[in-house]
């Protein structure tokens, strides 16, 4: 049967879309390889968000069309959020392209697999809400931890932002499907389980009429096996006091909280249609840490939206100095094609934009640092994720750390370990933003 491998670019919520066709590109009988030189079709499943994973999505495109000479490459596949935000622009503008999938015709992927390979290419095109979001998947990463993608689409309309046009209006699933996918993720082995959706705050409100996330993490708590439950997405103004009760109280709930908020000027927020002030931000970051104690708080910057004045920017760079959030990632303003934030007057310079991210990324690269002292002399939970041969330890992450955004802790073992377990680690040491342990017996 023929080889199929996939590339899978962007957010977790992307991956769980790759991760699904995956599985019905097996049902179907295809060979899934990781080898792209030895496949007959390559799938590029890409991001479209900001300008950057649009670069990234080329790129990755471009390299795997030289398999078409060099290797057994028959068809060439884009999917995700590139090919359903430019549809048939992307064969247009890549000829290098032979299929462009859009996210509504996901599920036909082994049909069109399957015509690639007779030499069919047609651009395949469905309504948004034909993507099927309770298809079984293949997990891509590790064995030990996986995403829970709850919800698709998004109804905040951020004007800097094309989810809403790339991904539609908000769109739940039913708890009790999300509960059903979690117990056979735990009954595979996961042990840490990562609520995603585009806002995981909102989910619920599409089909129940109010917000359910704290109804779907209580019952994810009930289940079985998972050690850790780690909820991605959430935004602050939906973030409430039940919210931060449950996971004061359930210990499956790790303490960890992913709030993007984007901006602090109230102006800027305004004309960004977020909610909110800093104020508001203030009260609701400054009772987070009193009903949660220990709480990490993880949250996203944009630096250089439109109008954004260097008051403006100072007021923003202050925060980020005096909350000392616990993780940060800041990214420089992209412009994205019909969004409203596009047509707005007085578009700040790109090097501007990239000056300003970066000085509110040294001001974190100080908090990290100072919170990684504070650290040193505690054990801590570590979920082991490898062995690093150069330097004779094992590495993983604690509950305060979220898979590829966050840091790692490197730890000496007593004992031989597996991947995939839990050791209990006293920290000695910091390397900028990952800790250095010791295996605690």
């Amino acid at each position: 049967m023929a080889k199929v491998s996939m590339v899978s670019l962007g957010c977790p919520k992307n991956q769980v879309d790759a991760e699904m066709m995956l599985y019905l590109l097996k049902e179907a009988g295809y060979e899934l390889s990781v080898n792209e030189a030895q496949a007959d079709v390559i799938i590029i499943n890409t991001c479209g968000f900001i300008e950057e994973a649009k670069k990234e999505a080329i790129e990755n495109i471009l390299e795997a069309s030289r398999y078409k000479t060099e290797g057994k490459c028959k068809a060439l596949i884009v999917t995700g959020c590139l090919a359903e935000r430019y549809k048939n622009d992307v064969t247009e503008e890549i000829p290098e392209v032979d299929i462009c999938v859009g996210i509504g015709k996901n599920g036909e992927i082994a049909n069109i697999v399957k015509n690639a390979l007779e030499g069919k290419f047609e651009n395949a095109f469905g309504k948004k809400e034909d993507l099927n979001l309770n298809t079984p998947r293949i997990l891509g990463g590790a064995p030990y931890s996986a995403y829970l993608k709850i919800g698709d689409g998004c109804d905040n309309c951020c004007t800097y932002c094309a989810i809403p046009k790339i991904r539609g209006r908000m769109r739940s699933r039913k708890i009790e499907d999300c509960v059903n996918e979690a117990k056979k993720l735990a009954e595979s082995g996961v042990k840490e389980l990562i609520v995603v959706a585009q806002d995981t705050t909102a989910y619920g409100t599409d089909i129940y009429g109010e917000p359910k996330l704290c109804e779907l993490l209580s019952e994810l708590c009930k289940i079985e096996g998972l050690h850790w439950i780690r909820t991605l997405y959430t935004y602050p103004e939906r973030i409430t006091d039940r919210l931060l009760e449950l996971i004061n109280k359930e210990e499956k709930l790790v303490k960890y909280l992913d709030i993007p908020i984007q901006h602090c000027n109230s102006e800027i927020l305004k004309r960004m249609n977020r909610k909110g002030d800093k104020e508001s931000l203030l009260q609701l970051i400054k009772k987070i840490r009193q009903k949660v104690e220990g709480i990490t708080l993880r949250t996203t910057l944009i630096t250089g939206f439109p109008g954004e004045t260097d008051e403006q920017f100072s007021e923003l760079h202050s925060f980020v100095s005096d909350v000392k959030f616990d993780r940060l990632g800041c990214f420089p303003y992209s412009a994205e094609e019909g969004t409203v934030a596009e047509k707005m007057e007085n578009q700040i310079d790109e090097q501007i934009k990239i000056d300003r991210m970066e000085h509110i990324m040294e001001t974190q690269m100080t908090v990290s640092a100072q919170k990684n002292e504070q650290k040193i002399g505690k054990t801590v939970e570590v979920l082991i994720e490898g062995y690093d041969d150069y330097i004779k330890c094992y590495f993983g992450r604690s509950a305060a750390d979220a898979p590829e955004i966050d840091g790692k802790i490197f730890f000496i073992a007593k004992k031989p370990l597996k991947i995939g377990e839990f050791a209990r680690v006293e920290i000695f040491d910091t390397i900028e933003y990952d800790l250095m342990g010791e295996q605690v017996l």
